[in-house]
């Protein structure tokens, strides 16, 4: 079996929403329990050998799994955003009675997410939570069968039970105050190519550019800290053109103005920069930073509710994403001011 077989393998979820029914009622159906309805049990088996799916233990023992635990797996360097929402579920979790257990990992690779995963299901969790803006760590998680329910935190992701924040509206409205304020020249700094969140953002700059009849020159990408924002800045200093800089997040916009006025041009009079996140210092950088706030507090909060939501087997959607909200300071303004 190839690496693509194994992605494309089909799980317990798979079969559940096939046959519309919950991962619990298939597991019933694994283990032959009574209280399915034949009409029911019928449709289960007829996904099962449409999907040709292939029971773990774990799958099989899923009806019988209560411990009030839940796995919680984060990936990558810490991050404000990742920090936020994992301790804000960490306390949404206990106060529902929930205990958590986490595997922090810096390097996410296929080995080391299934030795996680692992370790968590052993534990006994009802439920795995990854966090994550890396779409081939996604990829290799819903890849794993684990024998429970799976919730991304992602902003991108199709077949799994999924809450975010809305990168791309965040992105759009972000470009779109610097269109207002009359800009035509925007430049992007973008974040790593391997991040779903550097991705829909992009796209929402470059789509607004595109709506607007504007041109979007080629995004200058960094790794979403202040040093790269500062050695794209040195970059972009030598085109003329550029009115305006929409960072990625606020840690290169810091690097960015860094750059800038140690150039000998003034922000925003020359000109304007606005970032994303709304990290704690972005009030208080000189210029205070105008920028994107995403509320990392309440996606934890989501994320502990859909929890819920899976557990209980109830049939409402995904949560609808919350979209980041324009906070104006004084890093923006009117082009020639």
């Amino acid at each position: 079996m190839n690496g693509d077989d194994r992605v494309k393998a089909a799980t317990i979820f798979d079969v559940a929403r096939l046959a519309g029914v919950s991962h619990q009622t298939v597991s019933r159906v694994l283990n032959d329990l009574p209280n399915v309805r034949p009409a029911t049990r019928e449709r289960v088996e007829r996904a099962i050998k449409q999907l040709r799916y292939i029971p773990s233990p774990a799958a099989r023992a899923l009806v019988t799994r209560r411990s009030r635990t839940i796995g919680l797996i984060t990936t990558g360097t810490p991050e404000f955003g990742t920090s936020t929402t994992s301790v804000v579920f960490n306390e949404a979790a206990r106060e529902e009675r929930y205990a958590v257990i986490t595997a922090s990992l810096l390097q996410a690779d296929a080995a080391s997410l299934r030795q996680a995963a692992e370790v968590l299901v052993r534990q006994n969790v009802e439920m795995v939570v990854m966090i994550t803006s890396n779409a081939s760590t996604l990829a290799i998680m819903q890849s794993l069968e684990l024998g429970v329910p799976f919730l991304a935190v992602a902003s991108q992701g199709s077949g799994v039970h999924r809450v975010f924040l809305d990168q791309y509206s965040g992105a759009v409205r972000a470009t779109r105050h610097l269109i207002e304020l009359g800009h035509t020249e925007i430049r992007h700094l973008a974040g790593p190519q391997v991040s779903m969140d550097a991705y829909e953002r992009a796209r929402g700059w470059r789509d607004t550019m595109s709506e607007h009849g504007l041109v979007a020159h080629e995004p200058l990408v960094g790794d979403w800290s202040a040093d790269s924002g500062y050695l794209l800045g040195k970059q972009l200093i030598a085109d003329d053109r550029c009115g305006a800089v929409f960072a990625g997040n606020d840690q290169m916009a810091l690097g960015m103005i860094h750059a800038l006025l140690e150039s000998g041009l003034r922000v925003p009079q020359d000109v304007s920069v606005i970032g994303f996140d709304d990290i704690p210092d972005a009030a208080h950088l000189n210029p205070p930073l105008t920028t994107m706030r995403q509320d990392f507090a309440q996606l934890g909060r989501d994320a502990m509710t859909m929890v819920l939501t899976v557990l209980r087997d109830e049939t409402t959607g995904d949560p609808l994403p919350r979209v980041p909200t324009l906070v104006v300071r004084d890093s923006t303004a009117p082009p020639g001011r």
